[in-house]
């Protein structure tokens, strides 16, 4: 990043700056789409993986996250490479997590534990790639500006391009998928696919961003342990993310049973399309609605509203079964219509939340507190594949490989509806305890911390 002076604070960032960092989120949106969605089921019925090796396969790379994130964090903030503490690990994560994406999905002849094995493995890199791009991507928008509409603007870019990602994603991995039958070659082809759209996401972001200034410095504590003994002292963001990480495994859950649920309760693999569309099309067009919500009525207020419609939806959607697709469609509809709201109100809130804690301590503690909202985020999305692959273990689900489907037993197909709905319905009820806990506390503003500026 160029160096700055004091006056650029106020000044506007350039549009392809804004433009190009929002283009980091096909990346993010598309990692924590395509694997939530699709993997599980392609080692349960493709690769013939019981449902609970399954599970951990996915699971466990993900976790890895929780303690790569610090440790990238602490790196990029005493990074001495050339083109500043950020962008040269955006850099190292576009040239690494593309390639090892389509790797997982390119499994040789294996079958059961050895096929899991080889998943998790390629996963795991994967997981630690991302972590390289992920954690220096969350940080650079609090330092590339101190206004907070300047700041607003960037993260307007951010999060539509998050839902683009999610909606191209999760519609072309699963039609690519289930062309030729749910073949390895047709998830081969698919992985190349969004192996592609990771790249363009990761080294757009990269080239776009070298003209962003830095106007402010954040630093992150050296290890987890010091992070999370910052994260005590400050109990509006603890409200803030578990309520968030609560919601997070709530989708994460509904997203790893989607391919499930149009399989075995709507029957047909090739339902998972429209149904992903009834999710995630009120996105892109909703999200602009709750804005403006959030705007008249607050954040807090509007993040009621978009919970409590996610509770509702998922309740109505454990219904399918005795009222028919439509009922299942139309619930979808209203989840997704939530999920616009879940996908920005959190981070506006966030983002109000470090702006408060900064004014009110004089330290700029943003990093610490990004990546463990990110850790914790990433950790909920994968934990919530293995709770669904739990669910179908405990129910007696039958894996199979992709020549051999197997019917289901009567407890795996009720199990199936019931992760999907009526689980995450629970779960987003819990999290409202902790959204009625949240409040931000007046501050008062405190002069920051002077900290030079590096050059990138």
């Amino acid at each position: 990043m160029p160096a700055a002076t004091p006056q650029d604070a106020a000044t506007p960032l350039p549009r392809t700056v804004r433009v190009g960092y929002g283009l980091g989120s096909l990346c993010t949106g598309t990692f924590a789409t395509v694997p939530g969605l699709i993997l599980l089921y392609y080692l349960t019925n493709v690769l013939a993986v019981p449902a609970a090796v399954a599970g951990a396969a996915v699971f466990l790379p993900k976790a890895w996250d929780v303690l790569i994130n610090p440790l990238v964090g602490a790196l990029s903030d005493r990074s001495a490479l050339r083109g500043g503490p950020r962008r040269p690990f955006l850099l190292i994560g576009a040239c690494t997590l593309p390639p090892l994406f389509a790797l997982i999905f390119a499994a040789p002849p294996l079958r059961g534990a050895a096929a899991a094995g080889y998943v998790a493995v390629l996963f795991l890199l994967a997981a630690t790639a991302y972590a390289v791009f992920q954690v220096p991507y969350v940080t650079m928008p609090a330092e590339m500006t101190e206004d907070p509409r300047e700041r607003g603007r960037v993260l307007g870019w951010r999060v539509g391009f998050l839902g683009v990602a999610i909606l191209l994603s999760g519609a072309l991995a699963p039609a690519i998928a289930h062309a030729d039958g749910d073949t390895p070659e047709s998830y081969r082809l698919m992985g190349i696919a969004v192996a592609v759209l990771l790249a363009v996401g990761m080294f757009g972001a990269w080239a776009a961003t070298r003209r962003a200034p830095a106007v402010a410095r954040s630093e992150a504590e050296p290890s987890l342990r010091a992070q999370l003994a910052t994260a005590r002292s400050h109990r509006p963001f603890l409200y803030l993310a578990g309520m968030w990480t609560l919601q997070a495994l709530a989708i994460g859950v509904m997203l790893a049973g989607v391919q499930y649920f149009a399989t075995y309760t709507l029957g047909s693999a090739g339902a998972v399309t429209p149904l992903f569309a009834c999710l995630i099309g009120p996105l892109v067009l909703c999200m602009p609605l709750w804005n403006r919500l959030a705007r008249r009525r607050g954040v807090t207020y509007a993040q009621w509203c978009a919970s409590l419609l996610y509770t509702a939806g998922a309740v109505v959607l454990a219904f399918t079964g005795t009222g028919g697709p439509a009922v299942g469609y139309a619930a979808v509809v209203l989840v997704g219509i939530a999920y616009a709201g879940l996908q920005l109100l959190p981070l506006t809130m966030l983002a109000d939340t470090l702006a408060a804690d900064a004014a009110r301590t004089g330290k700029r503690r943003a990093a610490t507190f990004t990546g463990l909202w990110t850790a914790a985020e990433t950790l909920a999305f994968a934990l919530g594949a293995g709770v669904f692959a739990l669910v179908l273990a405990v129910t007696g689900f039958r894996s199979s490989d992709a020549a051999h489907h197997v019917d289901q037993p009567d407890a795996a197909l009720t199990g199936i509806t019931a992760g999907m709905s009526v689980l995450p319905a629970v779960l987003a009820l819990a999290s409202l305890w902790l959204l009625h806990r949240y409040h931000e506390p007046p501050t008062e503003p405190v002069p920051l911390e002077e900290e030079p500026a590096r050059a990138d």
